[in-house]
């Protein structure tokens, strides 16, 4: 199966922070890669923007390293990396003053595509966006990129909202969230409304339940800082899984364009309704086997923050009332998996008795790893013996199913950022989708911490804490074993 590269139009890519780790990273290699596709116009510019000091020669080395450390670049490939260094250039910018901006200015040309990639700190959002203005480099059909966080609840988010609208018209802003860019998510869409078979199905009379797993086997590392004023509900769920819950659970859009789509994700957000305490449990990875735990890893031996999270969730309307959304997400946790499992029904009378046993369907999502989708079905085991039933996976992986060109499935920084040039903002949340997402987060936390919660503790390489598995045990059910 030959993939089809459309080219976008000429641009003018400008990233902030472009010396920084998401751009080394992400950026530059997914543009390297899409240049290689033959996605990338022969006069496109790609400038990096930061207080480094630093010339043209030295950003390309950068780059360069960067393309060879984090694009996957097969040997052999220095004359492709020579020519799409070609197209970048570097500028040394102070985004809380005034040097470098002329400068950046006099490389920008007229009559092509402009963006600007904030890959810099929300703090600086605000003073970028008014320089842009001030110094002539943004016109009326300019795209701005933003990188979470969007905001640490809902009057950071709304105060954010209001800084880049003193600037940039809604259609302008991108905010990014590379889950929304992976296939399996976009193929969420497309099993959903292009399949007479499922959506029929897709509703409370025939779904038991929905479970969201984004599990992590690592711990937080060099973000320790970050991460400990955030914890797992502010640093996943308000987003990342929020957008997997939307797209799993909102009507069909009247178009597969931008506004339609996100009306509809943002209608799924205003029916959640409020989570009861007992259906929320929080966790904190704790020290095993000398190893160090997280209080270690924040450095704060009074830490409340939580590094795992569970919880069971309700929306309020007539396709999903009385259906729970059980959500989880953690850190230091058994294996690295991301998924989404939609669990049918029992069938409303089995023929084959008691001793059949019980059997379900189950429709699984895999976003990471190994890009795909598994449906449970059963099945008569072979053999004689009577009528034995048994549950057998319908298993496409993307790299089976789809051939060669599917093994190297197209990144989600680089699809989202040509999207962002070709002014398609369908996988890019909008500023009310946000701060509705905050609203329902907030009361949680602000829940917990008027309560004095605080995490459980669960051993590295588990699941999770027990009171997670009971979460679902009360309710007859259990998760999904977490394995690659």
């Amino acid at each position: 199966m030959v993939s089809r590269v459309i080219p976008v139009d000429p641009f003018d890519l400008v990233i902030f922070g472009g010396t920084g780790d998401l751009a080394r990273r992400k950026i530059l290699p997914g543009l390297y890669r899409r240049f290689c596709a033959g996605q990338m116009p022969e006069d496109a510019a790609i400038i990096g923007a930061a207080r480094s000091e630093m010339d043209d020669a030295g950003y390309r080395q950068m780059v360069a390293d960067a393309i060879r450390e984090f694009g996957g670049v097969p040997p052999g490939e220095d004359d492709q990396i020579a020519r799409f260094l070609e197209r970048i250039g570097y500028e040394t910018v102070d985004a809380t003053g005034t040097g470098g901006w002329a400068q950046l200015k006099g490389r920008m040309r007229e009559g092509c595509v402009r963006a600007f990639y904030f890959s810099v700190g929300p703090s600086l959002f605000g003073a970028i966006a008014e320089r842009l203005h001030s110094n002539g480099l943004a016109t009326a059909d300019s795209r701005i990129v933003v990188e979470k966080p969007f905001g640490h609840d809902l009057a950071s988010a709304r105060a954010l909202n209001r800084t880049l609208a003193q600037h940039f018209d809604e259609s302008q802003i991108y905010r990014i969230d590379h889950y929304l860019g992976k296939e399996t998510v976009q193929n969420l869409m497309a099993v959903r409304f292009a399949n007479v078979l499922f959506e029929p199905l897709w509703n409370a009379q025939y779904v038991d339940h929905i479970q969201i797993t984004v599990a992590e086997t690592v711990g937080v590392g060099g973000r320790g800082g970050y991460y400990d004023k955030s914890g797992a509900m502010r640093d996943m769920v308000q987003n990342h899984l929020m957008q997997l819950f939307c797209l799993i659970a909102m009507e069909p859009p009247a178009k597969f364009e931008p506004d339609s789509v996100r009306d509809e994700k943002l209608k799924v957000i205003r029916a959640l309704e409020p989570v009861d305490p007992h259906h929320i449990v929080r966790g904190q990875y704790a020290a095993t086997n000398g190893d160090p735990d997280y209080r270690d890893d924040v450095e704060d031996p009074r830490s409340t923050t939580e590094s795992f999270i569970a919880l069971k969730c309700h929306i309020s309307n007539w396709r999903w009332a009385g259906t729970p959304f059980y959500l989880r997400t953690g850190k230091k946790l058994r294996a690295r998996a991301s998924e989404i499992a939609v669990v049918f029904k029992d069938a409303p009378h089995s023929i084959f008795g008691a001793e059949a046993g019980r059997h379900r369907n189950v429709l699984v999502i895999r976003l990471q790893p190994n890009e795909g989708m598994t449906l449970d079905v059963t099945i008569k085991e072979p053999g004689p013996g009577g009528m034995r039933l048994v549950d057998v996976p319908l298993d496409m992986s993307f790299a089976d199913a789809l051939g060669p060109d599917a093994q190297d499935v197209t990144d989600a920084y680089e699809r989202l950022i040509m999207d962002v040039i070709r002014g398609n903002q369908t996988l890019f949340m909008r500023g009310d989708e946000v701060e509705a997402a905050w609203a329902w987060t907030d009361p949680l936390i602000e829940g917990w911490t008027a309560r004095g919660d605080v995490p459980k503790p669960y051993d590295p390489g588990s699941a999770g804490p027990e009171d997670a598995l009971m979460l679902m045990h009360r309710d007859g059910r259990r998760w999904r074993e977490i394995r690659t």
